[in-house]
Formats: C-alpha cells, structure tokens, sequence
C-alpha cells in the first residue's frame, strides 16, 4: 500500500505564476505539482495534490487525509494563515507530520502576515524558500515517517 501525503493549497494559489510574480516567482501550481510528485517519488511516497478557495473544502480534505490514512500532510494555507481556526481544528485531528509551506518569508512581510493560527498544529514552518519549499517539506516529512518507523 502506498504511503501518500496530502499537499493542500488555499486560496489564490491557483493564480501562481501570474499573481505578483515579483513576489512569488513564475512557477504555476501546475509546476508545484510536478515538483511535488517527484520529490515524494524520490522517497517512495504518493501524492494527493490540490488547492482550494473555500475553507471549507479544506477542512474536507483535511478529514479525508484522516480517513485514508495518509502519513503526512503539506499546507499552504495562504490566506487562511492569519484566520481559520476550523482548518486548525481540523489539522489537530491528524497524528502525522504537518508542515506548513509559505512561498514568501511571512515574517518580512507585512505585520498582519507574521501570526499563523496554523503554525500551532504544524511540526515545522517553511517560509521563504520559494516553491522549492514544498519538496523540502516533503523531504522533511519523509524523515519524520522514517524516523517514527
């Protein structure tokens, strides 16, 4: 059975690559997504990939990631950062590795960017390293399941 992680997006990711690219680069969530499923290939892990404007929908996800077992999950939650406490209840249920994945440094950006509700359930933040930051985040999560087996 293969062990799958779940990369959860929030809003606006969709328009990576041509939303303030100053800021986020050119990657599209098409490359992430690319970038993603090689890096969980590279340590024999799946990948179940997706982005979201609703918070609610998140939240499913986040319970379904829950029911089928997965072994660790990777959010970017962009907007949903500094707000939602149902995704953070949500991510409270899991027992597996969460790190939380930012594109751009949060904490150089302006002050209401620097508080994450997420952050409190997470096992480790990346922030800054770009879309490089969520195959780091993979990589991570996979010392973390080897480390526990």
């Amino acid at each position: 059975m293969p062990k799958t992680v779940y990369v959860l997006n929030g809003p606006n990711l969709n328009f990576l690559g041509t939303r303030e690219p100053q800021l986020y680069g050119r990657a599209t969530l098409a490359d992430v997504e690319k970038l993603c499923r090689a890096a969980a290939k590279q340590h024999g892990l799946t990948v179940v990939f997706r982005q979201s404007n609703h918070e609610g929908e998140i939240v499913d996800w986040i319970q379904e990631a829950h029911a089928k077992k997965a072994v660790g999950l990777v959010i970017n939650p962009a907007g949903y950062t500094t707000t939602s406490i149902a995704i953070l209840d949500a991510l409270f249920m899991l027992e597996v590795p969460i790190i939380e994945v930012h594109i751009t440094n949060i904490h150089k950006r302006e002050e209401y960017r620097h508080h994450s509700y997420i952050s409190k359930a997470a096992r480790a933040v990346i922030a800054g390293c770009g879309v490089q930051g969520y195959a780091l985040a993979i990589a991570g999560i996979a010392s973390m399941i080897e480390a526990k087996d």
